[in-house]
């Protein structure tokens, strides 16, 4: 690969990364980042047992779908097959962010999926945010469930393990991950208080006509 075009994908990663940690969203080896390399099986992500704090360019690994690794240095974040089940369903997608948002994990635990609270969910994730079934960490199974609840969104809550979240480009999908987790709290907050007003159903093609040209990473059938 060019070295500028591998310093790129290298940057897109560690730009991923960052505002997820600085946001709350992972801590020390939580979570991971990747984005796909064009017209390759291939991508680059974060390593295992990433520390946010120090994380850069110099730690990314390069790899290929079939898990050989292509750069020297720290080894692959174990749950490189979460990504590249993503990646080899979804032709659009060119990132992937796991999570372990404490919000969305909570009701990852409770099994409590989030339903439409804003509009906003619809225009950037699809819809509601629904709940994988379980699956045990670094597995292909993971990866099969996680993309059976996403349906056509390009989000989900994982069964006691956090969220996956896949975009278009590094910076809708960090949207998209930073919105989860906006949703959970206002969701774990609304139940608390004591009731739950949903959008009502008959305004959300109009804001799914909207994803679809904005965010959808799916061939999302005609409403």
């Amino acid at each position: 690969m060019d070295p500028a075009e591998d310093a790129n994908y290298r940057r897109q990663v560690v730009d991923g990364a960052k505002p997820i940690y600085e946001n709350g969203l992972v801590q020390f080896g939580e979570g991971n980042v990747s984005v796909r390399v064009k017209k390759a099986d291939e991508f680059f992500t974060t390593p295992s047992q990433n520390d946010y704090e120090t994380f850069n360019v110099e730690d990314v690994v390069y790899m290929k779908f079939d898990g050989t690794q292509l750069s020297k240095g720290r080894p692959a974040s174990s749950e490189y097959r979460l990504h590249v089940a993503i990646y080899q369903a979804r032709s659009k997608v060119n990132c992937v962010i796991h999570t372990h948002s404490p919000y969305a994990s909570m009701l990852s635990v409770a099994k409590m999926e989030i339903p439409v609270l804003f509009e906003e969910m619809v225009i950037f994730l699809g819809g509601p945010i629904r709940l994988a079934k379980y699956a045990q960490s670094g597995t292909d199974e993971l990866g099969k469930n996680a993309l059976e609840a996403m349906g056509e969104g390009n989000v989900c809550l994982l069964t006691n393990h956090g969220i996956v979240a896949c975009g278009r480009d590094v910076q809708k999908t960090i949207k998209a991950a930073l919105l989860v987790e906006k949703m959970a709290q206002i969701y774990v907050g609304a139940n608390l208080l004591g009731h739950v007003e949903v959008v009502p159903e008959a305004s959300l093609p109009k804001f799914l006509e909207y994803f679809k040209g904005l965010s959808s990473t799916t061939s999302l059938k005609k409403t």
